[in-house]
């Protein structure tokens, strides 16, 4: 396997961005007694945006809205939801109260991850005291769980800017030369350790976080600059998976023991659709501009996942209304997931980065 230079990734980007229409995963954990199984829905980067007064972005508001109207619906009920971040667009209190009031409906518990869009307005001090702490672990039915502020960055970047709010849209451009890479932190990563060195080691870990943990496109921030610190203090673990938000799009791959695949969003799919004139105005600007799988379909990078954990090995099953479902499996013979169905009508395997 070989390192994706810039060329590549935007030669493959296109064949890894087919979605669908309903706005959430669906995450079953499956265990060889099917009577331990659970599941969970994870909803994830809803960018609620506002404008003035009380008028939002209604667009990211249906997204959202949706979501959790599907989440309500789910039949078995799942026993928990996660939100993945990026709740809000520009992290002001208008947002988060906003988006904690679409998600209110919700009948089961929700645990959240924060987002770099929640974050760097007041870096986490309205988010920790109305939402949720930054990082933390639980335990459900056999399986720990492990929540990471996975968008941390430089003190020195941070501390650059005139004022919070430009500190924060200049990282709110996804894009932009600006920006600064993501991390968890030498703090954090001591925590893990400490959290992790109470855990079995056959006991299933799922990591949720905002960022991917692994070092995918350095110029679009699907980055974690420690990315390998934190695979380190996963690797004794017999079965991890790492679920994260962030990129508006599928992705998967699998690194050691870590399996690794993105929840999709509520708001818009990354790249922006050229098309989606319905809220031109407050979309963000791309300075690259990119192709898309289906550039016509404006959600064509949310859906439903259903995940088997339990393996230790991805194993994944998109349904995707208003586009054919897809399945991406691990194949033990690669050493890899593989969306077999789609890859073959392409004609070659989608190229794969090492670490």
């Amino acid at each position: 396997m070989s390192t994706l230079n810039r060329r590549d990734f935007l030669k493959g980007a296109g064949a890894i961005m087919v979605g669908g229409g309903l706005p959430l995963s669906l995450v079953e954990l499956a265990f060889a007694d099917k009577a331990q199984n659970f599941t969970f829905a994870y909803i994830s980067d809803s960018h609620i945006q506002h404008i003035k007064g009380n008028k939002f972005v209604r667009n990211w508001d249906r997204g959202l809205i949706r979501a959790v109207a599907e989440a309500n619906l789910m039949d078995p009920k799942p026993d928990f939801i996660m939100y993945g971040g990026d709740l809000a667009q520009l992290g002001t209190k208008a947002e988060i109260d906003h988006g904690l009031e679409l998600l209110s409906p919700l009948s089961q518990k929700i645990n959240f991850v924060i987002g770099e869009h929640d974050y760097y307005l007041d870096l986490g001090e309205y988010w920790e005291k109305k939402v949720s702490p930054l990082h933390y672990s639980f335990d459900h039915k056999g399986v720990h769980f492990v929540v990471l502020n996975s968008i941390l960055t430089y003190d020195d970047w941070i501390n650059k800017w005139p004022s919070p709010e430009e500190r924060m849209n200049q990282m709110a451009g996804l894009d932009n030369p600006n920006g600064s890479p993501f991390m968890v932190g030498e703090k954090q990563r001591e925590w893990l350790k400490k959290d992790l060195s109470k855990v079995a080691k056959d006991t299933p870990v799922v990591v949720f976080s905002h960022s991917p943990l692994q070092k995918i496109y350095k110029g679009w921030n699907f980055w974690t600059e420690d990315a390998e610190d934190v695979q380190a203090l996963l690797k004794p673990f017999n079965k991890v998976t790492v679920l994260y938000g962030h990129v508006h799009q599928i992705q998967y791959n699998q690194i050691g023991n870590i399996s690794f695949h993105s929840a999709m969003a509520t708001a818009w799919p990354w790249p922006y659709p050229q098309t989606y004139a319905q809220v031109e105005t407050h979309l963000p600007k791309l300075t690259v501009q990119m192709n898309r799988a289906d550039p016509f379909f404006e959600r064509d990078a949310t859906g439903w996942q259903m995940i088997d954990v339990y393996s230790g090995n991805v194993a994944l099953n998109y349904s995707l209304p208003e586009n054919e479902g897809r399945s991406v499996a691990f194949n033990p013979k690669t050493g890899q997931p593989e969306d077999k169905k789609y890859q073959a009508q392409q004609g070659r395997t989608l190229p794969q980065t090492h670490y």
